[in-house]
C-alpha cells in the first residue's frame, strides 16, 4: 500500500485568496484513511477556512496540539463544539501555565480558558513515544536543558507562584511514514529544527527524513544562526523545508538561498502532496 500524505493550511499568518490569516497555525492532514487536525489557530478561523475549501472538521479523527500556546491551541473549543469524538493528544507536559517575558512585563501566552479542564474526557496526554494510528508517530522532546533556550527566547512556564524558564516539555513533533521518507511536522520548532530532527532519528533510525513543515522560530535569530540551522538540516539529508509562521520573512529568504526550490513559504489554503 502506498504511504503519501495531502496536507492543507488552514490557517498561516499569511492569508491567500479569500482564505483568512492570523498569527497561528492549523494543518489539516490526509493520511490513508485517517483525517488529522494538527493544531487549530488562534481562533475559528481554521474552521472558517476549512468551510471554504470544502473540509469538514467533524470528519477528523484525531488531532494533535504542537505545544501549548495561545496561536496553536485558540480554536480548541471549536474544534470540540464540532467535532464531537475526535480526541486531542497533547504532551504529558502541557498545562495551561505559558508566559513570556515582555519589556511591559510578564504575559500569558497559554492555552485559553479552562478549556483541558471543561473538556477532559477528549485529552490524551502523551507521555512517551506514541503511535497514534500506523505509520504515524507523536514525539516529544528528549533532550535533557532545553529550559536555556527558554531563557533565551524569554518564555516561562508558572509552576505553582514561581516562573520558570521554558524547558518546553508540552512541546511535540508529529511525524508520517512515507514512501519517500519521514515527514517531521512540527509547528513552532521552539527546541530547534535541526535538535527536532536529531531526535527523531533517534527514534526511527532506520528511516531517512524527506520533509520538514511547520514553523522554524527563526525571526529573532542572526543571520549566522538562520545558516547553522540550515547546514545541520541539509546535513540530515532532508529534501524538502515547508515553513512559515514564526519563521520570519528574513529567515526564510535565507534559507531558500541556501536550499532553492526545495524550500516552500506557508500561506493559508496552501496544498503539500508527498
Amino acid at each position: 500500500m502506498k504511504k503519501t500524505l495531502r496536507a492543507t493550511l488552514l490557517v498561516d499568518n499569511t492569508p491567500h485568496g479569500d482564505l483568512e490569516g492570523e498569527w497561528g497555525l492549523s494543518i489539516y492532514i490526509e493520511y490513508g484513511k485517517k483525517r488529522i487536525l494538527l493544531d487549530n489557530g488562534d481562533s475559528d478561523m481554521f474552521l472558517r477556512n476549512g468551510q471554504k475549501l470544502g473540509i469538514d472538521i467533524s470528519d477528523v479523527d484525531y488531532s494533535v496540539l504542537s505545544h501549548a500556546h495561545y496561536d496553536h491551541s485558540g480554536g480548541t473549543e471549536t474544534f470540540f463544539k464540532v467535532n464531537k469524538r475526535a480526541p486531542l493528544y497533547v504532551s504529558a507536559g502541557a498545562d495551561a501555565n505559558c508566559y513570556s517575558r515582555e519589556p511591559e512585563g510578564i504575559k500569558y501566552i497559554g492555552i485559553p480558558g479552562e478549556v483541558f479542564e471543561k473538556n477532559r474526557s477528549r485529552i490524551k496526554y502523551v507521555e512517551d513515544n506514541f503511535s497514534p494510528s500506523v505509520g504515524v508517530w507523536v514525539i516529544p522532546h528528549s533532550t535533557p536543558g532545553m529550559d536555556v533556550i527558554g531563557k533565551e527566547n524569554g518564555m516561562l512556564l508558572k509552576k505553582g507562584d514561581e516562573y520558570v524558564d521554558d524547558d518546553f516539555s508540552h512541546e511535540q513533533s508529529l511525524v508520517f511514514e512515507t514512501d519517500k521518507g519521514l515527514v517531521i511536522f512540527n509547528s513552532c520548532s521552539h527546541g530547534g529544527a535541526d535538535l527536532i530532527a536529531g531526535e527523531v532519528k533517534k527514534v526511527l533510525p532506520r528511516k531517512d527524513i524527506y520533509a520538514y513543515i511547520g514553523g522554524l522560530h527563526l525571526y529573532e535569530k542572526t543571520e549566522e544562526q538562520v545558516r547553522d540551522t540550515v547546514e545541520i538540516l541539509k546535513s540530515l539529508g532532508i529534501k524538502e523545508i515547508y515553513t512559515g509562521h514564526c519563521t520570519g520573512e528574513k529567515a526564510c529568504a535565507i534559507i531558500q538561498e541556501e536550499m532553492g526550490d526545495s524550500v516552500r513559504i506557508f500561506h493559508s489554503g496552501m496544498v503539500i502532496n508527498i
